[in-house]
């Protein structure tokens, strides 16, 4: 059953994304519509890092010793100043390991 999922949801991604990019194909999507889908990135990515940041043990935990919170914080102040993902990526994972170590 968890098989035929995965390939339906597989097929189902495929065939949305190839009539929308298709160039051959007649289907075009309005100018609003596009301007409507520029959000679905960011709500989704959000939608995903949420629960991952703010949820542990299932409680909410917006403590300072939330090593999650505190890396995703120096993540954001990272991002903002040096607009690198690379950096970004680098410095708050090695923030959230170091937390981590002295955590335990």
């Amino acid at each position: 059953m968890t098989l035929l999922t995965i390939v339906l949801l597989a097929c189902i991604t495929f065939v949305s994304r190839y009539l929308f990019l298709h160039p051959k194909l007649p289907i075009r999507i309005g100018a609003k519509t596009t301007h409507f889908l520029s959000f679905s990135a960011p709500a989704v990515l959000t939608a995903i890092w949420v629960p991952i940041v703010f949820i542990q043990e299932n409680s909410l935990n917006i403590s300072i010793t939330n090593p999650y919170l505190l890396a995703a914080t120096v993540a954001i102040i990272t991002a903002y100043k040096s607009h690198s993902v690379y950096l970004t990526l680098g410095i708050s994972l090695a923030v959230f390991v170091l937390l981590r170590m002295v955590q335990l």
